[in-house]
């Protein structure tokens, strides 16, 4: 009998809180599938009193007896991998299997600079606002066809072949273009056989892998990173990433059929918020923005940054609904209204004197609408200790009614607090 496929994915730009829905679905579920992305996403889970950042590790992995896989739709920085392993191991917490898919591509050095100076020659102007973590870079590489993977780090002489002619490339794009001078052969190929050595133990055909539990009837997670309107695809471009974070991917980067897939979870922030440059149409720049960011703690994960906050937008999350066919929200984050008087929804925009009620991702016409808003009533008390529905404030609970109304599909998990145990459980 074949077992259970679920989807985790962002419904907004990202930092919707994935991590720790992950975390309190992953006691349940037999695999988690990191399916997409690199170590530019920071997915957070606090147990107890410790918080822990995965930016490559699936979410599952402090869990005992689940198998944790890399799919081969992430780009994998080896030392930012290696590193988070080594953090768990030393405090006793890799309690989770890892494999990682030996067909996923490897960030490499060249990668990094690149990164950072593409981002520079755009100038201000242009700039994407990526985490220069060599994300993009490498993603061209596999779709250029001359990327490495993880396989090639196991294989000496199919690593120096490739190595060797990226390098001749690279390295002309660095000196002639850039004025940069040119990357040592032999001290990234003697960093690259380490990295092989070091993960060896944990390569394998993640595809098959994730089949054969599946055979066996396991439940399966994928998890993404990032969020729908980051998606190469369906994003704002071109401010987006450089892969598929949207439910879909989910099948490309964990290697599977569409027809295993049997929910589609979207993780919702009870308001918004966006990292970098791009348009964001409900983007608070006063007081209220200002209030969301400090009681949100919203900084990034990865990179520091102070997030741009503002409110819900569901133009955007009826369109996130439509192209990842969510089935379910996880809506978190909702404690930080608490205190609010009143709290804005954005139901459409206006876009040149018209009304616009669908989103789109042509980032020059979406620089240009102007949101327009319901207001609901606020609630003063705090809801952090509330652990049912029915436990909130009546206001709570009739914004949480209005999210399911206007997208039509049910808030099936409701976070009032960082922590595992600050979950209220619906019907997931």
């Amino acid at each position: 009998m074949a077992g259970q496929v679920d989807v985790i994915i962002g419904a907004q730009w990202g930092d919707e809180g994935k991590g720790r829905v992950v975390d309190a679905l992953a006691g349940r579920m037999d695999v988690i599938v990191r399916y997409q992305g690199g170590a530019n996403a920071g997915h957070t889970v606090i147990v107890g009193d410790e918080k822990h950042v995965f930016h490559l590790l699936p979410s599952g992995m402090l869990y005992s007896g689940k198998l944790c896989v890399i799919g081969n739709g992430v780009v994998v920085d080896p030392d930012q991998l290696l590193k988070e392993l080594k953090e768990l191991q030393e405090q006793g917490k890799d309690r989770a299997c890892l494999v990682v898919s030996g067909a996923a591509h490897v960030v490499m050095p060249y990668h990094k600079v690149l990164d950072g100076l593409d981002e520079k020659f755009r100038g201000k102007d242009r700039q994407i606002g990526t985490t220069k973590r060599g994300i993009g870079p490498c993603y061209v590489d596999k779709y250029n066809r001359v990327g490495i993977r993880i396989e090639d780090l196991l294989d000496a002489d199919v690593l120096r072949e490739k190595l060797s002619f990226n390098l001749e490339i690279k390295n002309l794009v660095l000196s002639r273009v850039y004025d940069e001078s040119p990357l040592a052969f032999d001290e990234i190929y003697e960093k690259a056989l380490a990295w092989g050595r070091a993960l060896a133990p944990y390569v394998d055909d993640a595809s098959l892998v994730v089949d054969q539990a599946l055979q066996e009837g396991k439940s399966i997670l994928l998890e993404g990173a990032q969020g729908t309107l980051l998606d190469a695809d369906h994003g704002t471009y071109p401010f987006v990433t450089s892969s598929h974070p949207t439910a879909s991917g989910g099948c490309l980067g964990a290697g599977i059929g569409p027809t295993r897939i049997d929910r589609v979870i979207g993780i919702v922030k009870a308001y918004c918020t966006r990292v970098g440059d791009g348009p964001f149409p409900t983007e608070d720049h006063g007081e209220k923005g200002a209030y969301l960011r400090d009681k949100g703690g919203e900084f990034g994960a990865t990179t520091g940054r102070p997030r741009r906050c503002g409110w819900l937008d569901m133009v955007a999350l009826r369109y996130a609904v439509r192209v990842n066919g969510i089935t379910a929200i996880a809506l978190t984050k909702l404690d930080v209204l608490d205190g609010l008087d009143e709290i804005k929804i954005c139901t459409a925009y206006e876009i040149d004197g018209k009304k616009q009620e669908n989103f789109t991702g042509n980032s020059t016409v979406l620089s240009r609408v102007r949101p327009l808003y319901e207001s609901l009533p606020g609630w003063s008390q705090r809801i952090d200790g509330c652990r049912s529905f029915e436990a909130l404030p009546e206001a709570a609970r009739n914004y949480v009614t209005y999210i399911e109304k206007a997208t039509g599909v049910p808030v099936a998990l409701i976070g009032v607090g960082p922590k595992r145990e600050q979950t209220i459980l619906r019907g997931l």
